[in-house]
């Protein structure tokens, strides 16, 4: 049992730091454009798509914070940081956007991986 107390303040913080991410994407996508590329119609569109996602995510973690829906989650992270690194690769104005959402999203692959191995052990 002292071991599941451990573990769970990874868990917390990833699930917290999730919806903190999604409400800063959803309400303040252009503060967050700013530094890094254009602000446009589109851009500000996809941020808000994902802050919708993460949301989500973070909602079906707390409601199963399971190894495999962590690990599941990771994938998911870890698909979209390729993603980011394929438009880095191919749109020459949004590189710079590209490459910080790329490591971010890979950041959030990490965690969600280190805290589905967590959550597995006994």
């Amino acid at each position: 049992m002292a071991h599941r107390s451990v573990r769970r303040p990874l868990l917390c913080a990833a699930v917290t730091g999730r919806v903190a991410w999604a409400g800063l994407l959803l309400l303040a996508p252009g503060t967050l454009l700013r530094p890094v590329g254009p602000t446009s119609t589109v851009a500000v569109a996809t941020l808000r798509v994902l802050g919708a996602r993460h949301l989500a995510q973070a909602a079906v973690t707390v409601h199963r914070p399971t190894p495999g829906t962590l690990g599941a989650g990771a994938a998911v992270d870890g698909i979209h940081a390729f993603t980011a690194l394929a438009l880095a690769a191919v749109d020459r104005r949004q590189r710079r956007a590209a490459l910080a959402d790329a490591a971010i999203a890979a950041a959030w692959a990490v965690l969600g991986t280190v805290a589905g191995r967590h959550e597995g052990e006994p």
